[in-house]
């Protein structure tokens, strides 16, 4: 069995693009929840240092793959999640627009996320998130609502802090390892990542 491979001396940096899609929301009728939700998990459930990128934007298709593109390609964020727009509404598009980008589409990711939410809710068989791979980013659709983001990524535990029901959250590290994205290192107390044992390395 070849050796780990060497962790650096602290967590390396990543940038992470976080995109709220609400026509209310962008327009100014409403505070937007989506995007501090997401910073406030991202930053709790991470060691690595964040440079988080925002975008606020309607719901319009041209411009929500526009922006993953931008986000992906020029920003060069290796991780991008959304949140919003993923209902069977007449301008819910996000995950359409997800697709039009997207080289590879990963199904398992939207699955885990209606398993869980069908926990709480039946309507969750409404929601239609959808992941990708553009390139060597990963992105993901989320719920809109804060606690749902929560519940979707970290996923569910008992009493004690045992997991229930993983978190899309803990596949997130290997699969961005795969298409070589950054190395990021979980706070297990928040969502453990899981690696196979080849995959995991150790800082010296």
């Amino acid at each position: 069995m070849p050796l780990p491979l060497p962790l650096p001396p602290t967590p390396e940096p990543v940038r992470i693009g976080i995109v709220s899609i609400s026509d209310r929301a962008s327009s100014g009728v409403y505070e937007d929840k989506g995007l501090p939700a997401l910073q406030s998990w991202l930053s709790a459930a991470l060691h690595n240092p964040i440079e988080f990128v925002a975008r606020l934007i309607p719901d319009e298709r041209p411009l929500i793959a526009q922006t993953l593109r931008e986000l992906v390609d020029e920003v060069h964020c290796e991780l991008v999640l959304t949140t919003g727009g993923t209902g069977p509404a007449l301008r819910d598009v996000t995950p359409e627009a997800t697709l039009d980008v997207a080289d590879k589409e990963m199904p398992g990711f939207g699955e885990q996320m209606r398993q869980i939410s069908l926990r709480f809710v039946p309507t969750a068989i409404l929601s239609r998130q959808v992941a990708v791979i553009r390139g060597r980013a990963l992105i993901i659709n989320l719920p809109g609502q804060p606690k749902a983001i929560a519940e979707t990524l970290e996923g569910l535990k008992d009493a004690e802090g045992r997991a229930l029901v993983p978190g899309i959250f803990a596949a997130v590290p290997y699969c961005l390892d795969l298409i070589g994205g950054p190395y990021l290192e979980t706070r297990d107390e928040i969502c453990k990542g899981f690696r196979p044992k080849t995959a995991l390395r150790t800082r010296t």
